[in-house]
């Protein structure tokens, strides 16, 4: 199996974020990228629409239910959300959906700074193993992988790569 091109991925979730926006009413989304890869396909995207919105930047890592277990990542930087939450509609977006924990620890981490009126969800692979019901609305391919294999995203140029993971 072979990894999708990301440029064009972006390109077509592009329209597909305009369309489903435009469908919800929505005219003006605050964006917010979950750091790092999430930031990346954040900005990506925000170029490809021609759009100077602000970017928001979430780092959900203190909201992980995992925290307790692996500990605080070395290189944990304080979220950034250059706009008001409370009552706006929300575009999150990051690189790749797995078990759905980094989705539900960002929600719970954007609840802290108020309440929004939506939060439309994007990401730009959907590995479709998910622990949790959580689904994007906006996704650029969904892949089914081997058990030992992961995708990274390496940036901010948006390559993509596989890992094999020991069993």
């Amino acid at each position: 199996m072979s990894l999708p091109n990301p440029a064009e991925l972006i390109s077509q979730m592009a329209i597909r974020l305009t369309e489903h926006l435009h469908h919800r009413g929505i005219s003006e989304p605050r964006y917010i990228g979950i750091r790092t890869g999430g930031v990346w396909v954040a900005q990506a995207l925000l170029d490809e629409m021609g759009s100077d919105s602000p970017l928001g930047t979430l780092d959900v890592s203190f909201y992980r239910d995992d925290f307790s277990q692996n500990g605080l990542h070395p290189q944990v930087r304080p979220s950034a959300l250059p706009f008001e939450i409370e009552g706006q509609h929300l575009v999150l977006i990051d690189d790749v959906l797995m078990s759905g924990r980094t989705i539900r620890a960002a929600l719970n981490e954007l609840f802290d700074y108020g309440r929004p009126a939506s939060v439309t969800l994007v990401c730009l692979l959907d590995l479709d193993a998910g622990e949790l019901p959580i689904r994007p609305n906006v996704v650029g391919a969904t892949l089914a992988l081997a058990a030992n294999q992961r995708v990274k995203l390496s940036g901010p140029e948006l390559k993509l790569e596989f890992q094999d993971i020991a069993p």
